[in-house]
């Protein structure tokens, strides 16, 4: 006869069966102090009081009117998402930051999270080659400190905030090695894309030796119906600086006639300022 038991894994921190379950009034005070600690906390606490729902709209919205006036003047963008911990002189970094290089040489501006390591790399690049560098940093409980290449920057209070501005400016995106937060950047980059909530802007994914399992598994889901049969090919995946730089030539620079387009002006009354190199 079959054997439906099923063999549940031991949680170390978990009660016995036969331990008292009620919680107590301790811990709900030290849920309530965590949901307080910090605005994306109480955000993602559940129901909140309505001031507390308007104090939160008035923060993404306050984060939103910061990024908008700070990177109107950007320019066509390229965006770099990547690891925060690569360290300067590794393979990574040095990829990115010639990517950099190669995308201020375009003409494009170049915009990162702002931070340091993959981030840092990008805007290195684009310094270094007398492009337009920018960052777009974000408020954290352990302190994320700017990198010193960037030429402007906003630092913004929720993450979802941050990832709107990080796609809105920007006509491709280069995806380096990185963990969680990159994969959820360059997927929700892919969905927007998939769903047509922005262009066919090139995604192109770097380190190949790293990310090949995932480009595995990309292939899978279409394969298995989970997306449609083309949607691996809105990803560009190589190791070659020039062959990226290519493909950036062909599908944003051409695709979209970014040369042609004339930059807005600043207007002096209402206090903007252009994005000088």
């Amino acid at each position: 006869m079959l054997d439906r038991r099923v063999n549940k894994p031991v949680c170390p921190t978990c009660p016995a069966p036969d331990e008292d379950h009620r919680i107590t009034d301790e811990e709900v005070q030290q849920q309530e102090l965590f949901e307080l600690e910090s605005p994306d906390r109480t955000l993602l606490s559940g129901p909140a009081s309505r001031l507390r729902d308007l104090m939160t709209l008035l923060r993404a919205g306050k984060d939103f009117i910061s990024a908008f006036r700070t990177l109107h003047f950007a320019g066509p963008c390229v965006t770099i998402f990547g690891s925060a911990r690569v360290k300067p002189g590794t393979e990574y970094y040095e990829m990115a930051r010639q990517m950099g290089a190669a995308c201020a040489r375009l003409g494009f501006t170049v915009i990162t999270g702002g931070g340091p390591g993959i981030m840092q790399a990008g805007n290195h690049g684009a310094y270094e080659a007398g492009g337009r560098s920018l960052g777009v940093n974000i408020e954290l409980p352990f302190e994320q400190d700017l990198n010193p290449y960037v030429h402007r920057s906003v630092t913004m209070r929720y993450f979802f905030t941050r990832k709107v501005v990080l796609v809105k400016y920007s006509y491709a995106f280069i995806v380096m090695p990185g963990g969680a937060g990159t994969l959820d950047e360059m997927f929700e980059t892919m969905t927007l894309i998939q769903t047509g909530k922005l262009r066919e802007f090139p995604i192109i994914l770097m380190g190949k030796e790293y990310w090949q399992p995932l480009m595995d598994f990309v292939h899978r889901m279409a394969e298995n119906g989970m997306i449609s049969p083309d949607d691996p090919n809105l990803i560009f995946f190589t190791d070659d600086v020039e062959d990226a730089v290519a493909h950036l030539q062909r599908h944003a620079v051409r695709q979209f006639g970014l040369r042609r387009r004339r930059a807005p002006q600043p207007i002096k009354v209402l206090g903007e300022k252009p994005l000088a190199r």
